[in-house]
């Protein structure tokens, strides 16, 4: 199952050339993450107060295809790669109508209140290998 998420780029976004700012990719897909989330019930402020976890971002791999520029409406696609008991590894592609214009493979790892890796909630888990399941 992959999720969607719509965004407009907006003059913020671009640079000197006109066209989106590498690092803005950044962060679309992670507010692709953070709706992701959310749409699977996951109240990350609720996780921090509760439970004393965190996510934070390992590793990112990012391959830029092709430049959005100002105006345009893109898609964020999110989706569940693997699941371990600490990290979650998602493919995230960013698309202009039929044109993808940017992929990338990140790792979050689930961390505690000390910054030590810990592992996912259990409700996150059941819900994370529920979406694969289903």
């Amino acid at each position: 199952m992959k999720h969607r998420m719509n965004i407009r780029v907006y003059y913020e976004d671009t640079d000197l050339a006109g066209i989106v700012y590498y690092a803005n990719y950044l962060k679309f897909i992670e507010r692709g993450r953070s709706e992701w989330l959310r749409d699977l019930g996951v109240d990350q402020v609720a996780m921090k107060q509760d439970e004393g976890k965190v996510f934070a971002v390992r590793r990112i791999e990012a391959d830029y295809l092709r430049p959005a520029r100002f105006d345009d409406r893109l898609v964020v696609q999110t989706g569940l790669t693997r699941l371990s008991p600490a990290r979650i590894i998602m493919d995230q592609t960013v698309w202009r109508d039929e044109d993808r214009l940017f992929d990338a493979k990140v790792t979050i790892a689930c961390l505690d209140g000390h910054g030590r890796p810990t592992r996912l909630p259990a409700l996150l888990a059941t819900r994370l290998n529920a979406s694969v399941q289903g």
